[in-house]
């Protein structure tokens, strides 16, 4: 449900909101309208927004609402709360696809910038503190291929018609404050000196001078940027690392698309295998004299190879499955013998291979120099040791990045970064 609110926004806290949801029919009857007893508890510890946990006797649900500024940092760098029109939309657009991994929109309210959703119950808990503890999913790899093959392949021009991708891409057009927030931090900031990074001084003081001397590097930034801004390839999450997955042992539940735009498909893919290597690196810097993590390091590694395989082999299946459905890339009347969609299908996804590295390795160094850090390093108390974990993943991001047309398997990237000196 949708509801444009004629009030403005107004910020909610705890005692706002028991009123807020007692005047909503579409949230109260979600908890049975028993909304006497309610528990409310704020969980957004994300840099953006504010996240309500709702329980009541007769159900239970998610509000969040996003601000009109940068959570992290204050009034003093504004953002549009028009995000949450832009999430609520993925959310439907995503869960249509995949609704085994996307939590069901409640109800949207675009004046107070307010989402409610299912609540993602315990057991699950975020995929990078579940990274950061050492626990093994034996589905992940399964379950974030399956969301990204389904909600990449469908929405792009490979199933789609191109007036149904142009419409799409116009809509989601809107969402330009946030691609510039990403512009700036993923793609600008770490290459420069800027107001709000940091990193792990004294210890990487020469590493972040040697990215912002490193002119080669900064060359293949400017491809990924110019790729990020003009290639409307797909619907992508748009932030998609191990803090927008929820998981358990035998559940995966991706969330938080504010992001979400017609871009890169290797900027979804990207971003999950690239912060699968950040908490490969950060492992060392949670390992005790009880747990050495080496058998969790090479679950990891197993888990990055399988996601990209079973990746790579649901997205042809889909391709093999719907080549007649409609889709404009690759009309059946051209690409009409099973040689020529071969060649079309290796060439397309040895480019999206490509794009992955780049734009995984693109997020890594932005996590260890820029604004916002990934806390499977800032949780290492010991700060020498934390810039160890840390210089090994910047180094690995920089091959990864200048050398990223050269791989051809993922085997190849296990191997560099298992060879990243000690």
């Amino acid at each position: 449900m949708v509801v444009l609110a004629t009030e403005g926004f107004r910020p909610l806290d705890e005692k706002s909101l028991v009123e807020y949801i007692k005047a909503t029919p579409a949230l109260s009857a979600r908890l049975r309208n028993q909304l006497d007893s309610l528990s409310i508890k704020e969980v957004g510890d994300g840099n953006l927004n504010f996240v309500y946990i709702v329980i009541g006797p007769g159900g239970s649900l998610v509000i969040k609402q996003a601000l009109p500024y940068v959570r992290c940092v204050g009034e003093s760098w504004p953002l549009t709360k028009e995000r949450a029109y832009f999430e609520a939309l993925a959310l439907k657009d995503h869960g249509r696809l995949c609704p085994n991994h996307v939590p069901e929109v409640y109800h949207f309210d675009r004046t107070m910038s307010l989402i409610g959703m299912r609540y993602i119950e315990p057991p699950h808990i975020i995929l990078r503190k579940g990274l950061i503890a050492g626990i093994e999913y034996p589905l992940l790899a399964e379950h974030m291929a399956d969301y990204m093959a389904k909600t990449l392949y469908f929405t792009s021009l490979l199933y789609c018609s191109t007036l149904e991708h142009r419409a799409a891409v116009a809509e989601y057009c809107g969402n330009a404050a946030m691609c510039k927030h990403t512009e700036q931090v993923i793609f600008s900031d770490p290459y420069k000196i800027a107001k709000y990074n940091h990193w792990t001084s004294p210890y990487l003081d020469q590493d972040a001078e040697a990215l912002r001397d490193d002119d080669t590097l900064k060359v293949e930034v400017a491809e990924l940027k110019s790729m990020f801004r003009e290639r409307a390839q797909a619907l992508i999450h748009g932030d998609l690392h191990t803090s927008s997955v929820m998981v358990t042992t035998d559940s995966t539940q991706v969330i938080d698309p504010e992001f979400a735009f017609y871009g890169p498909m290797g900027f979804d893919t990207g971003a999950f295998l690239g912060n699968l290597i950040l908490a490969f690196f950060a492992q060392d810097g949670h390992s005790s004299e009880g747990n050495d993590r080496r058998a969790y390091k090479k679950w990891i590694l197993k888990t990055i190879e399988e996601t990209w395989n079973l990746f790579h082999q649901k997205f042809i299946f889909l391709w093999n499955e719907h080549k007649d459905a409609g889709g404009e890339a690759y009309p059946s009347d051209i690409y009409n013998t099973p040689g020529v969609q071969v060649l079309a299908q290796k060439k397309y996804m040895s480019n999206l291979f490509h794009d992955t590295l780049g734009f995984g390795a693109a997020k890594m160094i932005r996590r260890i120099v820029g604004i916002a850090h990934v806390e499977d390093f800032e949780s290492i108390q010991d700060a020498q040791k934390r810039a160890y974990c840390e210089h090994r993943a910047l180094e690995c991001a920089k091959k990864l990045l200048k050398e990223r047309c050269q791989f051809e398997s993922i085997d190849q990237v296990i191997s560099v970064i298992q060879q990243i000196p000690v």
